[in-house]
């Protein structure tokens, strides 16, 4: 994504360089532009190495040629990310102003419009700014913060007025912009490995990442909607704004999901789950007797099939791996558990392996219908798949839900 971050006159603009850099990390392209009063805080020479090229303020504004930056810059940019967003500078666009290259910015057709306000907890509640607040959301712009903690002002405590920490912006900018048409859904997911042991050390698993499952429990929280996460063991943090169940065994993995899907509207079933556990698991860690030992495993439950049955309107995508026979396999299973989609995927096959950030996989219908689709990331793979289930569903009832706030 573009992103234009701006500073404005506050004290949190000493975080922006951060803000600038940490976007960067997160493959977006920026630009930085600040208002003469950033500028007190913050060097021009700090906000230019973060971002990598020249920064646009009062001085730059307009080309030695001719040329009108701010209009330039508003039709390269996707966003515009206000941060920090002082009174002054929401009540400047709230106003219709542009006499600082931030509103200028916004006058001049920025696409997105996202603010992270800083200021003192007494300007934050004045009814003059939230007036203001209500203004720009009118237009159409998000609000990321501001939130309770410490205020930079001597003397002054804790309050609401302090703005997000750089990484927390930069994490939460996407789905800021992002449409919310998932808005007043429910969707459900399943992640990760299931663990069935034989004794209390030693278990059957698979090396599934749960990478695929976060990213599509990640893509619907963005997009509005109430997200379940049902996860099996993985080494990644828990999404914000997710609601996460953690189990380890299919057994614990079924008994999870039953009651939120009885509400969901989509189930995504990611999860690797293992086919096998002990018929018998031991009590304690069993010592190696001989060469061989037998185990004696039976079927753990078939959680698509038992979810299946308690199967009303909702709308239900699956995942499976397959080393040969893969359509007619995935066709096939997709027809015994109810579902509308199946996403087969080859695990000998190079960008379709557990534990990658890509996945390659082929879309196969209950009737044998393929599409196969070009490797891709698997947040770009969560999106296809909630565009694709989206068309599946009825209208909510009521009409469209109303999307949600970003305010804190």
């Amino acid at each position: 994504m573009r992103v234009i971050v701006a500073a404005t006159g506050g004290v949190a603009a000493i975080k922006t360089p951060a803000l600038l850099r940490r976007l960067v990390e997160a493959g977006h392209e920026v630009r930085a532009a600040a208002t003469d009063d950033a500028l007190k805080f913050v060097t021009k020479l700090s906000l230019a190495v973060a971002a990598g090229s020249p920064v646009l303020d009062r001085e730059a504004w307009f080309a030695p040629e001719g040329g009108a930056l701010h209009i330039e810059w508003a039709r390269w940019a996707e966003a515009l990310l206000i941060a920090p967003a002082t009174a002054d500078a929401l009540g400047s666009a709230a106003t219709g102003r542009a006499d600082d290259v931030i509103s200028a910015l916004i006058l001049a057709g920025v696409p997105q419009v996202v603010w992270a306000p800083a200021m003192n907890s007494a300007m934050w509640t004045h009814p003059a700014v939230q007036r203001n607040v209500v203004t720009l959301k009118g237009f159409g712009h998000r609000f990321l913060g501001p939130e309770h903690g410490t205020l930079a002002a001597q003397g002054e405590g804790q309050g609401v007025g302090r703005m997000l920490e750089p990484e927390v912006l930069a994490a939460r900018l996407p789905a800021a912009l992002a449409p919310q048409d998932w808005a007043g859904r429910r969707v459900l997911v399943s992640a990760g490995p299931t663990r069935e042991y034989l004794d209390p050390v030693r278990f059957l698993s698979n090396p599934s990442s749960g990478k695929m499952g976060y990213a599509v429990a990640e893509a619907a929280r963005d997009r509005g909607a109430s997200v379940t996460l049902v996860s099996g063991p993985t080494a990644l943090a828990d999404p914000h704004g997710v609601s996460v169940i953690r189990v380890e065994s299919a057994q614990e993995m079924l008994a999870a999901l039953r009651q939120p899907f009885a509400e969901a509207d989509l189930l995504v079933m990611t999860a690797a789950v293992a086919d096998w556990q002990a018929a018998q698991p031991e009590a304690t860690k069993q010592a190696k007797l001989g060469k061989t030992q037998v185990l004696q495993l039976i079927r753990t439950p078939d959680i698509l099939e038992t979810l299946a049955a308690e199967k009303r309107q909702q709308v239900m995508i699956g995942f499976a791996m397959e080393t040969h026979e893969g359509v007619p396999k995935a066709a096939d299973k997709a027809r015994r558990k109810r579902l509308e989609l199946i996403c087969l995927n080859y695990p000998t096959r190079s960008g379709s392996a557990f534990g990658g950030d890509d996945n390659e996989v082929t879309l196969v219908t209950a009737a044998g219908a393929a599409e196969a689709l070009p490797r891709m990331s698997k947040r770009a793979l969560a999106e296809l798949l909630l565009d694709r289930a989206k068309e599946l569903l009825p209208p909510i009832a009521g009409g469209a839900a109303q999307g949600v706030s970003f305010t804190t």
